[in-house]
């Protein structure tokens, strides 16, 4: 009497795809479809949730199209990102200032810049040295032209000694007419920019030598860092939100099948979720309140919301925030100003 044959035990993490599994959903996605009983093999297609019931035929499954699975697999990973980008500038700005204490030496690993000008001369000075490269990360979606004039300035003198660019930007910042015109001016090939919906704070890297963040919320302190384990370590953070940020040539995707709204929108529809108000929503995607509850009208209308309450509940029905999103919102109420 035969026997049915034994499957391999599937034991690779929830957020991983195997060789097996990825094979299945490229098949899948050739074919529109695949048997329920296919997925025996590799659970993990349905697990990450690249399939999905077909709702027609419970024999069948359908492939999830790549852009949402990809956006549903990497939420938790940015999460973690960024709170581990909040602890380490938290831990930064708690033990920086002790730096002081130790001497008077000009050349320590952790300097406190005081004001603007300082900021900018050091600033200056670190960008007239860079050959190799320069790292950017820029919160907000505008900047002043000013500002822009000046960093405008040391991208020439960074790229005339030999070093290529790197920007991180949010993704509002797309749509913003003093960036662009920033970018038409920088050489293509010398730059390579990426947005990114996490909430980034200021990050300067020069030759992965030195490099500076904020001291204050305010930014009118900054930290210059020279030690090289903590330089590295920004360094190794700034590679991470690289790799999870969308090459400004790419087109951001849609939210989820089937529900027209912008990543921006998106965006906006996970920190509402999570229990923010407008202004709190605009500061951490760096627009304007008014910006901020034009894209909330349009999702509205997108998704048929009838009032902000209807909103909430089609934002959690539509599949475009995580579950563990709302649950984190709802523990923690609804977000106050600070």
């Amino acid at each position: 009497m035969g026997t049915e044959p034994v499957q391999p035990p599937h034991t690779h993490g929830p957020r991983e795809l195997c060789a097996p599994g990825l094979e299945l959903y490229e098949r899948a996605l050739r074919q529109g479809r695949i048997a329920r009983s296919d997925l025996d093999a590799a659970p993990c297609l349905a697990d990450g949730a690249l399939v999905q019931a077909d709702p027609w035929d419970d024999e069948w499954f359908c492939p999830v199209p790549p852009s949402a699975a990809l956006a549903r697999l990497l939420q938790p990973l940015t999460r973690e990102i960024d709170e581990r980008v909040e602890r380490t500038l938290d831990l930064t700005r708690s033990l920086a200032p002790l730096a002081a204490i130790a001497n008077g030496d000009p050349h320590l690993a952790i300097t406190m810049l005081e004001g603007p000008e300082a900021i900018r001369a050091a600033i200056h000075e670190a960008t007239a040295q860079a050959t190799d490269e320069v790292l950017t990360a820029q919160p907000g979606s505008t900047r002043p032209r000013t500002t822009l004039r000046t960093a405008l300035d040391n991208a020439t003198t960074a790229i005339a000694r030999g070093a290529g660019l790197r920007h991180i930007y949010q993704h509002p910042a797309r749509y913003s007419t003093q960036v662009r015109e920033y970018l038409e001016q920088v050489p293509a090939e010398s730059l390579d920019v990426r947005t990114t919906e996490l909430t980034v704070e200021r990050l300067l890297i020069f030759d992965r030598r030195v490099a500076f963040i904020p001291a204050t919320a305010d930014r009118s302190a900054a930290l210059e860092i020279r030690h090289p384990a903590l330089v590295r370590y920004l360094v190794q953070v700034y590679e991470v939100l690289w790799t999870q940020a969308t090459p400004l040539t790419r087109q951001l995707p849609t939210a989820a099948p089937g529900v027209q709204v912008t990543a921006v929108q998106q965006s906006i529809a996970r920190l509402l979720s999570q229990g923010h108000v407008d202004d709190a929503v605009a500061r951490k995607l760096g627009i304007s309140v008014r910006t901020c509850r034009a894209h909330i009208a349009k999702l509205m209308q997108a998704l048929g919301a009838d009032s902000r309450t209807h909103l909430g509940a089609l934002i959690v029905r539509s599949g475009m925030v995580d579950e563990t999103d709302v649950a984190r919102g709802a523990r923690k109420g609804p977000a106050s100003e600070p």
